[in-house]
């Protein structure tokens, strides 16, 4: 039986959100505002936690275990893409607080967990008017923390549409937001644009937790290891810091735990989302230090035997993807159709499938996020507030008067910036 201390107890008491509260009312996981995880991270100092895509359930259960093991307060969340109305993973952004509570509960989970909509991505007015009744939906069904991305429009388009969305979702929620569409080296961000971004958002009262940039990074399967940019990263981090945002670093899969360090290190990151890799590792992908899979002599995905899924259900995999015409990359597409598959072996199977995935995020909390024992500090956090409310960092510093619609767009097209090729650049 889990024994509970009187700080998690009243913790739990006062530090769940009232959505969670009204959907779990007798639930024992510590379910909290993204904001919550963000500040234990800054307590610390040089720490960032995962934000864990829980494309499957082994990865959501892995993830939670190895938080449990470190002590750790985590991030679970799955993007728009992955999970939204067109889902490819059978964790959505309406069921994954569901199953994270469940698994909290049925593990004994006793870390602060936030469960964050990731990327819900914004290219149009379309986009705008379905999020009028899909975001607040989201938080009905237990998010407690979401990114609004509509950094694949212009500039003025960004900050005026984060403007609009952001009345739709809970003032005490955790709120990111993003500036350059995640595309790798093309298209890097400025300083300017992050700027322009944060200092309009501000000047309307509006205090994002962390900011994700387009800092070198992609999504998915790294080709090569060229990978996050430590030292723009900096220079960005270090132009907001009188706003007090975070970084939310996108993409980490792929980038070695020494230039991960070097984030933690030398960065204001407090967030990395990681998300292919979790997938691979928990199929019994083989992969390197970065989580890329390794491909053999014939470009195909090695499955270490005895590792991951059964090899006969593997083989089922490989000849779905081939008669789906589904690319390396796109192997992501597997999740959804062989969810009840993977579920329906063996549980020795089932087990090791979830072990490998928490032996890979044990490693990049303790070993390379420095983010061991900030499970406490969140209580803490909790505590001291005497709230699921924690407040926002930052205060009004701009003039309203200079950020009407109208001197957004004047001032947007005034921003010399390279925005990079077009193309589908979602995860």
């Amino acid at each position: 039986m889990t024994e509970f201390s009187a700080d998690y107890l009243k913790a739990l008491e006062i530090g769940r959100p009232p959505n969670v509260v009204k959907l779990f009312p007798h639930s024992k996981a510590l379910l909290v505002s993204g904001k919550v995880i963000d500040r234990a991270m800054l307590a610390k100092g040089n720490a960032i936690t995962i934000a864990a895509n829980g494309r499957n359930s082994f990865a959501v259960r892995g993830t939670l275990r190895a938080a449990q093991h470190a002590n750790a307060a985590v991030i679970i969340e799955i993007a728009k893409s992955e999970g939204g109305a067109n889902a490819y993973c059978p964790v959505s952004l309406w069921n994954m607080a569901r199953q994270t509570d469940a698994y909290c509960n049925e593990m004994g989970i006793t870390i602060p967990v936030a469960i964050h909509a990731d990327h819900y991505g914004i290219k149009g007015d379309a986009d705008i008017e379905r999020a009028k009744t899909e975001i607040p939906s989201m938080f009905d069904a237990g998010i407690t923390s979401i990114a609004i991305d509509a950094s694949h429009l212009p500039d003025a388009d960004n900050l005026n549409a984060s403007i609009e969305l952001n009345p739709l979702f809970p003032v005490w929620a955790g709120y990111e937001t993003e500036v350059g569409e995640i595309k790798g080296k093309h298209g890097l961000s400025t300083a300017e644009e992050a700027l322009f971004l944060i200092q309009g958002l501000n000047a309307h009262d509006i205090h994002p937790d962390w900011i994700a940039l387009n800092n070198g990074t992609s999504h998915g399967l790294e080709a090569s290891d060229a990978g996050i940019q430590v030292d723009l990263t900096a220079e960005i981090h270090s132009a907001l810091a009188p706003y007090k945002v975070s970084g939310a670093q996108h993409g980490t899969s792929g980038n070695s735990s020494e230039r991960l360090r070097e984030i933690a290190a030398k960065t204001l990151t407090t967030k990395a989302n990681v998300a292919t890799a979790l997938q691979m590792i928990s199929w019994g992908v083989e992969v390197n230090d970065y989580g890329n899979a390794i491909l053999d002599e014939n470009e195909q995905f090695i499955k270490i035997k005895g590792e991951g899924v059964e090899e006969a259900v593997w083989a089922e995999m490989v000849a779905y993807a081939d008669a789906k015409g589904l690319k390396k990359g796109d192997y992501k597409k597997l999740n959804l159709p062989f969810e009840n598959r993977l579920l329906g072996q063996p549980a020795e199977i089932r087990e090791r499938m979830v072990q490998r995935v928490e032996d890979f995020v044990y490693t990049l909390l303790v070993d390379v996020f420095n983010a061991r024992d900030t499970a406490p500090l969140a209580i803490d956090l909790i505590l001291k507030a005497g709230s699921y409310d924690v407040g926002v960092k930052g205060t009004v510093i701009e003039d309203p008067a200079e950020w009407t619609p109208e001197k957004i767009v004047e001032k947007g097209a005034a921003i010399d910036s390279d925005k990079g090729p077009e193309g589908d650049w979602d995860d």
